[in-house]
C-alpha cells in the first residue's frame, strides 16, 4: 500500500500544487488497485475460495469508489 502525505501548508493556497497532489493521489490509488488485482489474479481458484472470494470478485474489490 502506498501513502502520500502533504504537510507543506503553503501548498494549500496554490492551485497547481493541489492539482499535483490530486494527480499523485489518483495515480497511487490506481497503482494500488492494479497491484492488488494482479496478486489476486495470480491465485488459484482454490486459494481464492479459501479466502472467501471468487474470480468474479476481483474487479469488484479493486474498483475505485
Amino acid at each position: 500500500m502506498s501513502a502520500f502525505t502533504n504537510t507543506h501548508s503553503a501548498q494549500a493556497a496554490n492551485p497547481f500544487a493541489r492539482a499535483m497532489t490530486r494527480l499523485i493521489a489518483s495515480f497511487t490509488a490506481w497503482n494500488d488497485a492494479r497491484v492488488t488485482r494482479k496478486a489476486l489474479s495470480a491465485l488459484s481458484d482454490r486459494a481464492l475460495e479459501d479466502i472467501g472470494l471468487s474470480r468474479g470478485d476481483i474487479n469488484t474489490i479493486t474498483a475505485r469508489g
